[in-house]
């Protein structure tokens, strides 16, 4: 083990620690304070009570103490592995392109299930540890004090501390578990409603797709019901075995004090100090449900963490002038069938090829193969020079023009950066705010901002998917113009349903119609 590693556990071992601390002193506070009222009214000495007096404070200060420790050191911890596996998340998703990946639930995975693992540590290893301590401590000094009512509060803890919470928890394990899943099926319908809002709205078509929001959150709201109506009767239970502990140790020591063994100041003692362990024990139902939901949701970061990634993150670049060479390659999607068999493609530097074919037929599918997306499931595959792309729908973040520009190019200044503009036709303030995916410019001038980010990589390959998509005529003849100057001497292979763009190009490869899998 690393020195951090060993640095956090010493850390979760001091939390437990403080958390059993502040616990015990609220138990403590109960004890010694019934058994200074019992003991004052029996009016003594001052001096008789000045210890108990202490006591009382000090556990009253200390129990706040204690706690707030507890919460510092144990939020460090947490805040620590979480951090650490939140960074395991994103390099496992750095180091390839989880092509195929439904993007709300990943999201879901990402966030809400990696944060998981901070409950896992404040909600259920910590509280649950220091419990189980001060509940064992309680019962052994109250068999001290007086065996059979100890006995009797300690069979009631048990009950009250083990049997109730275990049984509240598999009564809503099913629950539980299905809660990281829910989460993740609702913000994927979330997502793909936010996303293909305008299109529904403007062809009235929402309801099917708001139906299921409404049914992702409606399974949601019952299982978290669930959840809720077993921790709430399992409180009510935990309750009433309070109530019978408080009972059961009244009338054990009112036994020994009528047989003379048992001082009667001990009575407030062994009847009161069962209500302050109560509030000690009663979180654990609801510590045992988070520990059944915190495996479901961090049992998905680890199958996101084990899952192998589809392709490399990367083209397989190697140096030279702009290439691309595809060599009897087959292509499809994973888990899908073969969109595009056998092929044969050779763009050179300073060539322009349109590869043309129906919706569905592969034409993205060979890109995302070139770019290294998707590794080929047959041939070979082979690009010399820095490989761009430019999609139809290219995003664009909520941040200026320079901004988004720089995410082609980090070192990119400003003269750069307006260069780039001005090399596709774009006279645009490099601090514009471009709005939420672009909507603070035209079509054709967020895809210019695009393409205008691309070039700023000066790649040898220029791959262009549909680039005059949903642009008008005279738009998109224009960034035709532009396109075919600012990639001169590149290798560009443009995917494209405009003839026009086709006519420009000096070769056409098409691609025969798609392939539907049977059954």
């Amino acid at each position: 083990m690393s020195a951090p590693a060993c640095r956090v556990d010493r850390r979760l071992v001091g939390a437990v620690a403080l958390s059993t601390a502040a616990s015990g002193a609220g138990v403590a506070l109960m004890a010694a304070s019934a058994w200074l009222l019992s003991r004052a009214a029996e009016h003594p000495p001052v001096l008789f009570l000045i210890v108990a007096i202490v006591g009382v404070r000090f556990f009253g200060l200390s129990r706040g103490v204690f706690r707030y420790a507890e919460r510092l050191v144990g939020h460090d911890v947490a805040l620590r592995r979480q951090s650490a596996l939140r960074v395991r998340v994103f390099e496992a998703l750095a180091d390839g392109t989880w092509v195929g990946r439904r993007g709300g639930d990943l999201l879901s995975r990402v966030v809400n299930d990696v944060a998981a693992v901070q409950d896992r540590v404040v909600r259920v290893v910590v509280p649950v540890t220091a419990a189980a301590l001060v509940a064992v401590g309680t019962a052994v000094a109250l068999t001290v004090v007086w065996p059979p009512a100890g006995l009797l509060v300690a069979a009631a803890t048990v009950l009250g501390a083990g049997v109730v919470p275990v049984l509240a928890a598999r009564l809503s394990a099913r629950a539980d578990r299905s809660l990281a899943p829910l989460r993740g099926a609702l913000a994927e319908a979330v997502t793909e409603a936010h996303a293909a809002a305008p299109d529904l709205w403007a062809y009235g078509a929402a309801g099917p797709l708001l139906a299921r929001v409404l049914d992702a959150d409606d399974a949601l709201r019952r299982a978290e019901q669930r959840t809720a109506a077993v921790t709430g009767w399992a409180g009510a239970a935990q309750l009433l075995t309070t109530g019978a502990a408080v009972v059961a140790g009244l009338l054990a020591a009112a036994v020994g004090v009528a047989e003379g063994g048992l001082a009667p100041v001990q009575v407030a003692v062994l009847a009161l100090t069962p209500l302050a362990l109560h509030e000690v024990v009663a979180g654990l139902p609801a510590a045992l449900g988070v520990r059944t939901r915190t495996r479901a949701a961090l049992a998905r970061v680890d199958e996101l963490l084990d899952r192998a990634p589809v392709g490399g993150g990367a083209a397989p670049v190697t140096a030279g002038a702009g290439a691309v060479d595809l060599h009897d390659v087959t292509v499809g999607w994973p888990g899908g069938p073969d969109l595009v068999e056998h092929l044969d493609l050779h763009v050179r530097a300073g060539e322009r090829v349109a590869l043309v074919g129906p919706s569905g037929s592969g034409k993205t599918t060979v890109a995302a193969t070139v770019l290294g997306l998707l590794p080929p499931r047959a041939g070979t595959v082979g690009v010399s020079g820095g490989v761009g792309y430019l999609a139809q729908d290219a995003h664009l973040f909520d941040t200026t023009v320079a901004e988004n520009l720089r995410i082609g190019r980090r070192d990119a200044d400003d003269a750069a950066c307006a260069a780039a503009l001005a090399r596709v036709g774009l006279d645009l303030p490099l601090d514009r705010l471009v709005g939420e995916h672009g909507s603070r410019l035209s079509g054709g001038e967020a895809q210019r901002v695009a393409l205008a980010r691309l070039l700023l990589r000066e790649d040898a390959v220029v791959l262009l998917d549909e680039p005059t998509e949903h642009l008008d005529a005279p738009t998109a003849d224009a960034l035709v113009e532009d396109l075919l100057a600012a990639t001169a001497g590149a290798a560009v292979l443009v995917i494209t349903h405009d003839p026009t763009l086709v006519a420009r190009c000096d070769r056409v490869v098409t691609l025969g119609p798609a392939r539907v899998p049977v059954g």
